[in-house]
Order: C-alpha cells, then sequence, then structure tokens
C-alpha cells in the first residue's frame, strides 16, 4: 500500500484520489446549491517533459437526485498505483430524450475525419487521433438503439450523437 501511495504523491495526484474520499460532500454541497452538475480536473507534466496526464470527473445529479460519476483523462489507476496512458478517456454524456438518446463527446484537438463511432444495439465505441493526443471510450448504452438511424455533428471538439430507440425497448 506504501508504494501505491507514494507513487500517487509522485505524479502529483494525492490531492485528487484524496479529493474523490469527499465526494459525499461535493454531492451534498452541489444539492445545498441546486448544482446539478460540476466537473473537477487537473494536469501535470512528469520530469523533464516524459509523460503529460490530464485527469478528471464529472458528476450530474441524476433522477431522484442519484449521482452520476464519469471520469476521463489519461490515467489509470491500478493496484501498482497510478498509470500514465497515451490513450486519454473523454467525457461523454448519454442523455435520454424520450425516442431517443443523445450522445455528447469531447473530443478537442482533433479532426472529425478521424472520428470512428461504432455502434451496436446497446454499446458505443469511439475513438479518435490527433497530433497529440489520442481518444477512446467504450459505454454500454443504457437502452437498445437503432445503428443505422444514427445521426453525426461534430463541431468546436464537440461530437453528438442521435439514435432512435428501439421500439421494444
Amino acid at each position: 500500500m506504501k508504494k501505491r501511495d507514494e507513487a500517487r504523491e509522485e505524479l502529483g495526484l494525492g490531492g485528487l484520489f484524496k479529493g474523490l474520499g469527499n465526494f459525499l460532500d461535493l454531492v451534498a454541497k452541489m444539492a445545498e446549491k441546486g448544482e446539478n452538475e460540476t466537473t473537477r480536473t487537473g494536469e501535470f507534466t512528469g520530469p523533464g517533459g516524459k509523460y503529460h496526464g490530464v485527469y478528471g470527473f464529472s458528476v450530474r445529479l441524476g433522477l431522484g437526485g442519484r449521482p452520476v460519476v464519469e471520469e476521463f483523462g489519461n490515467i489509470r489507476d491500478t493496484d501498482d498505483g497510478p498509470l500514465v496512458d497515451e490513450v486519454r478517456e473523454p467525457i461523454v454524456d448519454v442523455l435520454d430524450e424520450g425516442r431517443q438518446l443523445l450522445i455528447i463527446a469531447e473530443l478537442p484537438g482533433i479532426e472529425e475525419e478521424s472520428i470512428a463511432v461504432n455502434l451496436d444495439e446497446g454499446a458505443l465505441k469511439l475513438q479518435g487521433a490527433g497530433k497529440d493526443r489520442v481518444y477512446r471510450k467504450e459505454s454500454a448504452l443504457p437502452v437498445k438503439v437503432d445503428p443505422a438511424s444514427r445521426k453525426l455533428s461534430y463541431r468546436n471538439g464537440i461530437l453528438e450523437i442521435r439514435l432512435a430507440k428501439k421500439e421494444d425497448a
């Protein structure tokens, strides 16, 4: 355990993981202020510019005040401590709009031509690459969708995907 804590401190992540321990306080403060969403982010560069880490999380209050947490960045927590990966996980929100789903993904620094979106009835696979960053995300969808119904739009680093729900969903 000590090795893992030392690795976190070495990468400057102690505050992030300590902050996650105060998660319930964060949600309570959001509810007090009437906020529906909050985001925490950070970046760091390792010694000699050897690696660049981006990390964060978004908390959104869902139905009944239930928190929905979305992590993003290129830092993965492993049994041996934090690992800085070349691949970043983008922020992805999935919104239920009645007869369709709206998926919004943040992919700054990526050209539209380099984005690949793969869908099946119940899952999304998203990836994109730019000059200095690579994004990848795989997510289960909350309902079955018709992949043939997809409509994409991309502007200023924001990808929107609209999908019709399956009739039996």
